[in-house]
């Protein structure tokens, strides 16, 4: 599959391009050129309409990895969470449908609940988003944006809530056996990438966390419909 990868040169493109890079073939589409210099760059802005719709020329799918600041002074941080949140989801996901994308994947945040996430149970994706924060609900704003792509285009999109993309070394040094943790180790973040670039099926969306045993979130619809669990295991102390 041909999949654009729109925001693949931040943190969670670089821990997850090399094992993408074996199923699929990339054009990383940034302002930066990627950590990998083996994977097609080319240079943009996402809130370039016309960039992005040229970028998406020829592509299978398209995969939404800008994150956002989480923090910082409070207007300029409410102005780059918008723009690149809501605003560039819309763009992104129009420009590609009007260069014939029919399918995309769109790295969303557990962020769009409030509050401490290891404080309560999240029963399944139905539990309705309720952050209260700027950077929630921009990640909030952003998975009814990719609702609407849907509606409106026919475009399937899945919306991945992810927790704490982390390499491997740096969970296995903080994982701990019989305590429930949602940091979620590189790979299993690139293999729940991968299925949802499989999965078609309107708008979807998905908890994935590091949590294996499932003591937060309910990762059951993830292992349903992508066929994806965490793998990442603590080692024995």
């Amino acid at each position: 599959m041909k999949v654009l990868v729109i925001g693949g040169s931040g943190l969670v493109g670089s821990l997850v391009l090399p094992y993408l890079k074996q199923r699929h073939t990339l054009r990383v589409f940034d302002l930066n050129p990627p950590a990998h210099p083996e994977v097609e760059y080319v240079h943009g802005s996402v809130l370039d309409y016309e960039a992005v719709k040229a970028a998406a020329a020829g592509m299978d799918a398209v995969q939404y990895m800008v994150m956002g600041m989480l923090s910082g002074p409070e207007i300029p941080y409410a102005e780059s969470a918008f723009d690149l949140n809501v605003k560039g989801v819309f763009l992104a996901l129009h420009a590609a449908g009007a260069a014939g994308v029919a399918h995309a994947v769109h790295c969303s945040s557990m962020s769009v609940y409030d509050g401490a996430l290891d404080t309560r149970y999240f029963f399944d994706e139905d539990m309705p988003p309720d952050a209260r924060g700027v950077y929630g609900i921009t990640k909030r704003m952003g998975e009814e944006v990719c609702r609407n792509a849907w509606v409106l285009h026919g475009m399937s999109v899945n919306a991945l809530r992810l927790c704490l993309p982390t390499p491997r070394d740096k969970w296995l040094a903080q994982a701990r056996i019989g305590k429930p943790w949602i940091a979620t180790e590189a790979e299993d973040v690139a293999g729940a990438m991968l299925g949802a670039l499989e999965y078609r099926n309107g708008f979807q969306a998905f908890m994935i966390s590091g949590d294996y045993e499932n003591k937060i979130m309910n990762m059951s619809k993830a292992r349903r419909l992508l066929n994806w669990e965490p793998q990442a295991r603590p080692v024995q102390s």
